[in-house]
């Protein structure tokens, strides 16, 4: 047997363990995050809501989760995933139990706003499975972690509605909801007593300095700030979303006043990474060994961008593709677009086994490649196409999105062990910028270009890639006695 093999059925394994106990926390972050979703029909029932309302619940259940990935980020590495795993477990899991029980629209929206933090649960794991795994396996277990975690959204969907009918009546709905929170809260604890940060005997790695990334030159500062800035300018489309001139949830002085809170949080994030970065500021120089390229970071969020961020953008709005071109019942459509979401259990860890295995810049940008041209096949679609072969068309595109998010990620923990959960936590931060700019485009052009415009994102961040560098040799963190700590990354 290989050194790179990984057998997950050796249980008998702590990391084979730490794997499974880690995706199924994040498995259960989202089967609460979007435990809403298929029980839409009941609320809107039970809170007579109108279309709109329904559309702004489901955009402040993602609204958070671009800040709160950065937020987690920088809580994990400074505390550890063990502790804010569970702590996130449980009050998310509070959160929901309030959300199926409240009694009006007002509350319902406050909660399921607040709830986007659950979303952020993904950034935790990712830190703690690059703890565990050695750079030749690691590939393969984010990509599992991710992969079968993300699954929770669909098992939700396909669930919750039977549960709700088991517990009956005009509450069923609310029974439901509030079953994954309690499981959520219960897990939480089991976690807390399971899970343990890094194996027996290893070193948990923090930043000096907390607030932001520490950077290593003032290029890579600059080019960190401009990199914050589409995080503030999704959330400012979100609220543009939710203002008078579209939704209308909000009125004119709310959503200048929110305009004007992320121009304030902005300059309070900027001044964050000036601090921590005051001795690059103050040119100190950085010892060689310490020194990582800030590019690496940033090609990393714009290959997640363009993969999970069309993922999010495309299950949105595939069903309905289906239905309008091929003219087929709300059920049917569903039921084929979920193939999407189902290639997540195979696909994820694909990607991460062959960055593993073959390299891991040509994986990725193999993976991204195929991910544009699956998208340009996408744009084609008509209603002259026979279904079957649209629906293998949407199955292969998504394996090459998905696998391309394993890529990314069997590259994140690889970059600089102290700040992999804040690396991850924008990475994945601008994997929901990318739904926010793709679903807007959606709203002005038709599906055809909506695809084509994804596809023209990928060929750009193909290029992007191939100036992205190979982790190679070893990574340096210092020890609390001032020693230094290589670890392999290759």
């Amino acid at each position: 047997m290989s050194s790179s093999t990984l057998n997950l059925l050796d249980l008998k394994q702590d990391k084979v363990r730490l794997l499974h106990l880690s995706w199924f926390a994040f498995f259960l972050t989202f089967v609460v995050w979007f435990s809403h979703a298929p029980m839409l029909a009941s609320i809107k029932e039970a809170f007579d809501l109108t279309g709109q309302q329904v559309k702004a619940l489901m955009i402040l259940n993602v609204a958070l989760t671009i800040p709160a990935r950065v937020v987690v980020g920088m809580l994990v590495d400074r505390y550890g995933p063990r502790i804010i795993y569970s702590a996130l477990l449980v009050s998310g899991g509070a959160m929901c139990i309030a959300f199926a029980f409240a009694d009006s629209y007002e509350t319902i929206a406050l909660l399921r706003f607040l709830m986007g933090f659950i979303g952020a649960g993904f950034v935790i794991g990712i830190r703690l499975v690059g703890e565990w795994f050695p750079a030749r396996q690691v590939g393969l277990a984010e990509g599992v972690y991710g992969g079968w975690g993300n699954f929770g959204s669909a098992a939700a969907a396909m669930t919750l509605p039977t549960l709700a009918l088991m517990f009956g009546g005009d509450d069923g709905w609310r029974y439901a909801i509030a079953s994954t929170g309690v499981m959520a809260m219960i897990y939480g604890v089991f976690f807390y007593s399971r899970a343990r940060n890094t194996p027996k005997g290893s070193t948990y790695f923090k930043p000096k300095k907390s607030g932001g990334l520490v950077v290593t030159s003032k290029r890579d500062l600059v080019f960190y700030i401009a990199m914050c800035i589409p995080m503030y300018l999704a959330l400012a489309v979100l609220t543009w979303k939710l203002s008078p001139s579209n939704l209308g949830m909000l009125n004119g002085v709310a959503a200048m006043s929110l305009y004007g809170v992320l121009v304030v949080l902005f300059i309070v994030q900027v001044s964050q990474i000036l601090r921590v970065n005051h001795d690059v500021l103050n040119n100190v120089e950085i010892p060689a060994m310490q020194k990582y390229p800030f590019k690496q970071v940033a090609i990393l969020n714009v290959a997640y961008l363009v993969t999970f961020g069309s993922e999010l953008a495309v299950v949105s709005m595939l069903p309905l593709f289906f239905m309008e071109t091929f003219e087929l019942t709300a059920v049917k459509a569903g039921m084929l677009a979920s193939g999407f979401a189902f290639m997540n259990l195979l696909a994820r860890p694909s990607g991460g086994y062959l960055s593993d295995r073959f390299g891991r810049r040509r994986s990725l940008s193999i993976l991204i490649c195929g991910l544009a041209v699956g998208y340009m096949l996408l744009s084609q679609i008509t209603s002259t196409w026979p279904l079957l072969l649209a629906v293998l068309a949407t199955m292969c595109c998504s394996f090459f999105v998905q696998a391309g998010e394993g890529a990314v990620f069997a590259i994140v923990p690889l970059v600089k062990r102290s700040m992999t959960g804040q690396i991850a936590g924008m990475t994945g931060a601008y994997g929901n910028v990318g739904a926010v700019i793709f679903l807007t485009v959606l709203s002005f052009v038709d599906a055809s270009s909506f695809f084509m415009v994804i596809a023209a994102c990928a060929a750009f961040v193909f290029v992007a890639v191939q100036f992205m560098e190979e982790p190679q040799g070893h990574i340096a963190e210092y020890n609390d006695d001032g020693s230094v700590a290589l670890i392999e990354v290759s």
